[in-house]
C-alpha cells in the first residue's frame, strides 16, 4: 500500500491518507482481514505525526473500512457490496447537486446538461 501526501493539497493530511485508503479497500487492492500498518510506522514512514494518521485510522473505523484489536492493529473490514454501492450512490449524488446548482447559476439548461453528462460518461468508451 503505497500514500502519497501532497502538502500543496488544500484537504488536510488525515483526509488525504483516509481517501487513499478508501480507495484502495474499494478497488480491492487492500483486502478482508489483511493488516494496515500501525498507527506509529505509518506515521514514520510519512514522516508525519502519529495524531494524524490516528485521526485517519478512527474515521476510517467510523465508517465501517477498518477495524482495530488493541494490542494487535487494524484490518481491513469485511465490505457489504450494497452498502458500498449505497455510499457511492449518495457521493455521486452529492457531486451532481453541486453541477446541478452550478448549471442553474449559469442558466445551462437541463437537456444541455444531459448532453454534457452523456458526453462526459460516454467519453472514454
Amino acid at each position: 500500500m503505497q500514500i502519497i501526501i501532497s502538502n500543496s493539497s488544500k484537504e488536510p493530511i488525515y483526509e488525504q491518507i483516509y481517501a487513499q485508503i478508501k480507495k484502495s479497500i474499494l478497488t480491492g487492492e487492500l483486502q478482508e482481514g489483511q493488516p494496515l500498518p500501525s498507527m506509529r510506522q505509518l506515521a514514520k514512514d510519512l514522516e508525519i505525526s502519529v495524531i494524524t494518521t490516528k485521526r485517519a485510522y478512527e474515521e476510517l473505523e467510523k465508517n465501517g473500512f477498518i477495524y482495530s484489536i488493541v494490542g494487535k492493529g487494524s484490518f481491513i473490514s469485511e465490505q457489504n457490496t450494497e452498502i458500498m454501492k449505497e455510499r457511492k450512490m449518495k457521493a455521486i449524488e452529492e457531486k451532481l447537486l453541486v453541477a446541478i446548482q452550478n448549471a442553474k447559476e449559469m442558466d445551462i439548461s437541463l437537456v444541455e446538461l444531459k448532453e454534457m453528462l452523456t458526453l462526459l460518461y460516454t467519453e472514454d468508451e
